[in-house]
């Protein structure tokens, strides 16, 4: 007979010759108070007397890890693809600023950071599918407050277009002049909008602690590395999905019917998109989960046998003993002490703070890696978008399988495990070093890194040729001349005409575009700009995009073997905690810091920012491409040398469970009678 949490108590049970093995690897006298698992609990898959043999064949590790994965990818759907891609149009709506919007993309985290530990403890005991069928139903309801406040704030209201040319006489100065704003009522939906987030983390906290702990409960150990490397492969499809989904409907506009009266396409910068049907859809996609989850029983059949074959590798530092004897982890007093444990165990600890090391860098370039791409090598936002996502998402996933498929082919031990992590953390630290070599200069640009054709100064975006031309430095549209100079806006180039022809845009009469050196040339053609920016001369995309992809290979291979080596080096009723314990950590210490610490080495290398008519400092237009290169290989390069610190002192501080001597025959009938 087990324990509540599938550790075998042989106090309770006739020795066997697998349980004896697994009792020999044991501390002394570890289990002997253990409360016992029914083999009961091993139940049919249904709803109490309601078991359909059709569900039983649902009743297996590989069926959970159906059910697991499909919500893992439903929450990355949500969390980290809609809202992410949302936020810019959610922003332009509703009115809010930046830094509220990043209060919005916080209070997931904070309610995940809150929560973890209580829910990892008090859920290692408990029904832990039971558990998830609530996190579905949390995930749901998540999804649709944020989506009531499109439902709830009226038809959007556009103003009217703003010409992007040089408009010399007959302007309104009311558009450029400094007036304080009346604050709208929809900015309060904010709060609308952090509920939303809140429910989103308490949704998500048992996921990837209970639910990643059960899955290890219901599998040989062997195995237990490719079934979580699989789960967390899955769950990076939500991002993925995410994106390409929200893309697509933010080309739907925002209130499904665009009104007769107007014209408007997409290339509006008026135009919002329908951000909302998304959240829609997952909110029922997500609340279906609940029934396959609300019907698995407490522990698997056969995860007695599972975990009785099992041999200890909790780290030799007396704290299997301590919970086993004791009893930790049944009551609410229990807590302080058992986090204690948790706290003084060091190669728990170097594990979570390199992987938290690991987790900061991961975070910042799935936050900036977009932007770094389209500024360096001058692609547009949307392709730079599509480019990170089609560099990240498979490497990350690739990198989880692998891992799991090699610890689990050559049946690695917790050291063994760490060693792992060790190789492949020093190999992405070699890669890291593409920041050196991928890099590019900015192209040249009026104002900013070259003057307007010997007239004006640098980072000074007006100039005697468009002085009178009442241009805005709030508004950047990017044009590029036939001088192959890029220019801010077709007002900052001093084009005062355009003309819409095959559906595309060009600008003439530029009077700050200079001449090429080229003989033969009409005055018309010299004169012209198109939209967008300049092509790029730097040719070393595809070499970042190779180096990049293989870096993140080998930074997620510590991944998946990383969290198995977190549930081996604990005691076995505190795998559930450890996780949480783990979750906090990569929370405060890695996903929330780090998109901040790239933002700020990201600003640290602007060359332009956005300054409206009120001296408000604003967005960044250019940046140095060189700086920022040198700044994200730093702030990388130092977290890799520290996650390589923490895991070396993992390797050496490790102690494995020393086995008890086997007993005689005679001696073993002595035990087993007296236990009888």
């Amino acid at each position: 007979m087990k324990g509540d949490d599938g550790i075998e108590n042989p106090a309770f049970e006739p020795p066997t010759p697998d349980f004896g093995g697994r009792r020999r690897a044991s501390p002394a006298g570890a289990g002997a108070d253990a409360p016992p698992v029914e083999e009961a609990e091993e139940g049919p898959c249904g709803w109490g007397r309601c078991t359909p043999k059709a569900l039983q064949f649902c009743n297996t590790p590989e069926g959970y890890l159906v059910a697991y994965s499909l919500l893992a990818i439903l929450q990355g759907v949500v969390v980290n693809g809609l809202i992410n891609i949302s936020i810019t149009t959610i922003e332009k709506r509703y009115e809010l600023n930046s830094s509220l919007t990043g209060l919005i993309s916080a209070s997931y985290d904070i309610a995940f950071c809150v929560l973890s530990l209580f829910v990892s403890f008090f859920g290692e005991r408990g029904h832990k599918p039971r558990w998830l069928a609530f996190s579905a139903f949390m995930l749901g309801l998540g999804s649709l407050v944020f989506s009531l406040p499109h439902f709830s704030s009226g038809k959007y209201h556009y103003g009217a277009k703003l010409e992007d040319t040089c408009q010399i006489s007959g302007t309104s100065s009311a558009n450029f002049t400094c007036s304080a704003s009346t604050k709208s009522s929809l900015s309060n939906y904010l709060y609308v909008f952090i509920l939303g987030q809140l429910l989103l983390g308490v949704g998500g906290t048992p996921l990837y602690t209970l639910g990643t702990a059960f899955i290890d409960d219901s599998v040989p150990k062997h195995k237990s590395s490719l079934y979580i490397g699989i789960g967390y492969a899955m769950s990076l499809l939500g991002p993925a999905i995410g994106y390409v989904l929200g893309g697509q409907l933010l080309n739907i506009y925002i209130d499904i019917k665009i009104p007769e009266s107007t014209q408007m396409d997409q290339e509006d910068p008026r135009w919002l998109g329908a951000w909302w049907i998304g959240f829609l859809v997952c909110f029922f996609a997500i609340w279906f989960l609940i029934i396959p989850f609300s019907c698995f029983p407490k522990y698997l059949p056969g995860t007695a046998k599972i975990q009785a074959e099992k041999i200890s590798e909790t780290h030799n530092d007396g704290s299997e003993a301590l919970v086993e004897t004791k009893n930790i982890g049944k009551n609410f007093k229990d807590f302080p002490i058992a986090l204690l444990i948790l706290l003084k165990n060091p190669v728990l600890m170097s594990l979570i703070l390199a992987s938290t090391s690991e987790a900061l860098v991961a975070t910042g370039f799935a936050t900036f890696l977009p932007k770094f791409i389209e500024n360096q090598f001058g692609m547009t936002s949307s392709f730079s978008a599509t480019l990170g996502g089609l560099v990240l998402v498979p490497a990350a996933a690739l990198g989880q399988v692998i891992s799991g498929i090699l610890v689990s082919k050559y049946k690695m031990d917790c050291k063994n495990i760490i060693k792992f992590i060790l190789g492949t953390c020093s190999v992405a630290f070699l890669l890291n070093t593409v920041f050196l070599v991928a890099k590019c200069g900015n192209e040249p640009f009026a104002g900013v890194t070259e003057t307007y054709n010997g007239t004006g100064t640098l980072h000074n975006l007006t100039a005697p040729c468009n002085a009178n031309c009442r241009c805005s430095a709030s508004r950047y549209y990017p044009v590029c001349g036939r001088d192959e100079v890029q220019y801010f806006s077709p007002c900052f180039a001093g084009c005062a005409s355009s003309n819409l022809s095959n559906k595309k845009k060009t600008y003439y009469n530029c009077s700050c575009i200079g001449k090429l050196k080229r003989e033969n040339v009409s005055e018309d053609f010299l004169l012209e700009a198109i939209p967008g920016k300049c092509s790029t001369r730097c040719k070393y995309l595809p070499l970042f995009l190779i180096y990049f992809f293989f870096g993140v290979v080998f930074t997620f291979m510590a991944v998946t073997p990383s969290t198995v080596a977190v549930l081996r080096c604990v005691p076995d009723k505190q795998r559930s905690f450890a996780l949480g314990v783990q979750s906090v950590f990569l929370r405060l210490l890695g996903t929330v810091p780090g998109p901040i610490l790239f933002g700020f080495a990201i600003d640290k290398s602007c060359s332009l920012w956005d300054v409206d008519e009120c001296k408000t400092k604003g967005a960044c237009w250019v940046y140095d491409n060189e700086k920022m290169a040198y700044l994200l290989m730093s702030i990388s390069a130092a977290c890799k040398i520290i996650t390589i610190i923490f895991v070396v002192m993992a390797v050496f501080l490790y102690k494995p469970p020393q086995p008890r001597p086997v007993l005689p025959q005679k001696d073993s009938e002595m035990v087993s009678a007296i236990h009888a």
